[in-house]
């Protein structure tokens, strides 16, 4: 007997299927989007949404939901493309509602704004119930997006009311009526911090730095001008350009009153040493530095100082070293505020695909740096600990 039974021509062929799947597959993970869904990114919420074929679903890029084969995604430009494409939204992530991250820094920009409108500064508890948050959960998002704690961010504020406040003053003010006016309950608190916040005494910072000595010298160096300023307390001012002019009108700038001593010869040692440094930094400067910035920018010129001679990092790292993941502008920021070039190494930080940024005396200059230094670490030119 034999058997009458053949191949079932109805069967669907697999072949053409499985190529059109793992085209697809590949297509995704080619795809710079999927790293972000991978990663759960979401700084890329709103950028874009993905939909899962076998859930008839669309997410934004952060959610929690259980990672899809790369086959079944498709990448959507926003909410409307995906329901056009006959996907629903995600019950689990809502990407039709405010992402978190939006919604948090709406909450953040709030509190920031009571905080500089308060007289005096607002607890944590007072903060976190105006915009409608536990106390534990703000402080975490508050740090995460300015980079401050909110009383660092408080602290930040008076200290700048107080600097406006003795640089401008009404007409018959004291120095205690602007400790007052910046939001200090105490005149000894605010004494306690006035070094740190003003270099000086608030009299003499309200005299535009009158009585307050600072030797300067203008030399040369490979970089083009070089500017060295050193106050009692250290070196202020390491600065860059092509005009000796320029440079020490920068300082005139920043101490209108003080009193400014140049030609000095007694000064030239410590302008050689500095100009030494700047030519080989892997020598180290080994100079006390007189350094005044807010709470976030020493925190990130700390962290510059940690990164060897020849080596760089990016301003997402540097925020990621200072426990402040989100904050990379705010880094970038604080390096442009840098006023001692090559001490507080700014210029080794540099883009996340690596390419050289701004830098406030000229990326060609930066790049110069950059190049010497990793010259000087392959060849071993100089010894000594990094700047």
């Amino acid at each position: 007997m034999h058997s009458t039974a053949t191949a079932d021509s109805t069967m669907p062929p697999t072949r053409p299927a499985k190529a059109t799947k793992d085209a697809q597959a590949a297509a995704t993970l080619a795809d710079p989007r999927w790293a972000a869904v991978c990663a759960r990114d979401a700084q890329a919420d709103g950028s874009f949404y993905y939909s899962v074929q076998t859930t008839g679903v669309y997410c934004r890029p952060s959610c929690a939901a259980r990672p899809a084969l790369p086959e079944n995604v498709r990448f959507h430009a926003s909410t409307a493309d995906a329901e056009r494409a006959g996907f629903r939204p995600c019950k689990r992530c809502k990407p039709t509602q405010a992402s978190p991250v939006a919604h948090h820094a709406a909450l953040v920009t709030e509190a920031c704004r009571i905080i500089e409108a308060a007289e005096t500064p607002p607890t944590l508890d007072e903060l976190a119930a105006r915009v409608g948050m536990s106390a534990h959960h703000f402080h975490r998002i508050f740090k995460q997006a300015t980079g401050l704690t909110p009383k660092a961010y408080g602290a930040a504020q008076r200290a700048r009311r107080v600097r406006s406040e003795l640089a401008a003053p009404v007409a018959g003010s004291s120095v205690t009526d602007a400790i007052f006016n910046a939001g200090y309950n105490t005149a000894s608190r605010f004494y306690e911090e006035a070094d740190g916040v003003l270099g000086m005494t608030p009299t003499r910072y309200q005299a535009g730095g009158n009585q307050v000595t600072i030797r300067f010298a203008i030399a040369q160096c490979s970089l083009g001008a070089i500017l060295v300023a050193q106050s009692a307390r250290g070196v202020c001012a390491i600065l860059l350009g092509d005009d000796a002019q320029l440079l020490a009108q920068d300082l005139q700038d920043r101490f209108p009153q003080a009193h400014l001593v140049g030609d000095d010869r007694s000064f030239d040692a410590l302008v050689a040493r500095v100009v030494a440094f700047v030519e080989a930094p892997g020598l180290g400067l080994g100079l006390p530095l007189d350094v005044q910035g807010t709470a976030f920018q020493q925190r990130v010129w700390q962290a510059l100082q940690a990164i060897p001679a020849g080596e760089t990092a990016s301003y997402a790292e540097i925020a990621q070293r200072i426990g402040s993941p989100t904050a990379a502008r705010a880094v970038a920021q604080a390096c442009a505020a840098n006023a001692l070039a090559v001490a507080i190494p700014c210029h080794r930080v540099v883009r996340n695909d690596g390419a050289l940024s701004g830098y406030r005396w000229g990326v060609e200059r930066k790049q110069a740096l950059l190049e010497r230094e990793q010259r000087q670490a392959t060849h071993g030119e100089t010894e000594g600990q990094p700047a």
